[in-house]
């Protein structure tokens, strides 16, 4: 399972790189063609038709312009990506700084290819402050564009990484912490089913206690085989209960009556493992093993809107005599369960039937399996 979980976050990190790829370059081309449109339109295009005008000339040169350009802001980018990860102003500093020095070097560029295409001069020859100066202005300006642009996208990737890595360490916590009640239900069943196996012992009833004992092998390694996770599918939810009824079933015979009324569309829905035999079985205890004409458990699960409706429903013991006989440790584990797996957005509530028995309500967000 940790091999798949270690695969599953390289994919989504090989997934994330892809996109942000994708993105950049995109970007860096859709750019820079758009810088060459913009030279283009605004200084090249009203000097056409002039006598000393040389076309041919200043489109090389433009490419030349934008190709450079196009390089030393390429290498912005791999530089910012090596140093996003610095502390914020740290980041800031370095990313503003490199893009001034490469405003400078794309100026240089700049101005040496424009005389030595357009006027056929040295690279470097007559150049003056004012002159350098004014391409200066828009060079830098250019660069730090980039490099804003740059530093928000790789930024905000960085955020979105530290999110989904608190998302999985959430998700971590709260999956050990479904697994710790979880297995707190465990001593509890084993305890009483174990008592009931030695009633019957007691009674001579050997061949009722082993095939309980049979069952009850069967309940545990079903458990341990396909319930190994904290969470699981109520259709799953329901097998498992059905291997803890038949255990039951064995203690009983006909006084146990269970009515299983399950809405096909909810089948798939995400519950707590081990949702419902606590409260099956707190129901056993004060509806069935109390009264010796037995009684019936009813357990209903229906699809309301986004929402999954569980109900199980006991003719037994009042409410009040429940919770004085502790009724109420099974309650309150559920409770846990449910709160560490759908934080706090659940309802659990405990009303009396009709006549005698409890209604035990529960409504949680219905998620599926995706």
């Amino acid at each position: 399972m940790a091999v798949n979980k270690e695969h599953h976050i390289l994919e989504l990190g090989d997934q994330a790189f892809s996109k942000q790829s994708h993105q950049f370059w995109t970007l860096q081309i859709a750019g820079w063609l758009g810088y060459a449109v913009v030279v283009f339109l605004a200084i090249i295009r009203p000097q056409i038709g002039q006598e000393t005008f040389n076309l041919s000339g200043q489109l090389l040169n433009l490419v030349l312009e934008t190709l450079s350009g196009f390089i030393l802001s390429y290498l912005q980018w791999l530089l910012i990506q090596r140093i996003v990860h610095l502390p914020l102003n740290k980041t800031l500093f370095f990313s503003f700084l490199s893009a001034a020095t490469f405003g400078v070097i794309f100026n240089i560029i700049k101005l040496s290819t424009y005389k030595v295409i357009i006027y056929q001069q040295q690279w470097n020859e007559a150049w003056d402050m004012l002159e350098f100066g004014g391409w200066l202005l828009f060079s830098l300006t250019t660069m730090f564009v980039w490099t804003s642009i740059f530093f928000i996208m790789l930024y905000n990737n960085k955020l979105q990484k530290e999110h989904e890595m608190l998302l999985r360490a959430q998700t971590a916590a709260k999956d050990a912490q479904l697994e710790m009640l979880r297995y707190q239900l465990n001593p509890h069943f084993m305890f009483n089913t174990m008592n009931a196996i030695s009633t019957l012992i007691y009674k001579n009833e050997n061949e009722k206690a082993n095939e309980m004992l049979d069952k009850l092998c069967e309940f545990f390694r079903y458990s341990l085989d396909r319930n190994d996770k904290s969470k699981t599918t109520l259709k799953k939810e329901l097998e498992l209960l059905d291997l803890y009824l038949c255990i039951e079933k064995v203690r009983f015979g006909a006084r146990l009556t269970v009515d299983i009324d399950i809405c096909n569309n909810a089948m798939n829905c995400l519950v707590p493992s081990m949702l419902l035999q606590p409260l099956v079985e707190n129901s056993i205890k004060y509806a069935i093993e109390l009264r010796k004409q037995g009684g019936i458990i009813q357990i209903k699960a229906t699809k309301v809107n986004d929402r999954l409706v569980l109900k199980v429903i006991d003719n037994g013991q009042a409410i009040s005599q429940k919770v004085s006989d502790g009724f109420g440790i099974g309650i309150s584990n559920t409770k846990a369960r449910l709160d560490a797996m759908f934080n706090a957005d659940f309802k659990v509530d405990i009303n009396e039937s009709d006549g005698n028995g409890t209604t035990v309500f529960i409504s949680i967000p219905f998620v599926t399996l995706t």
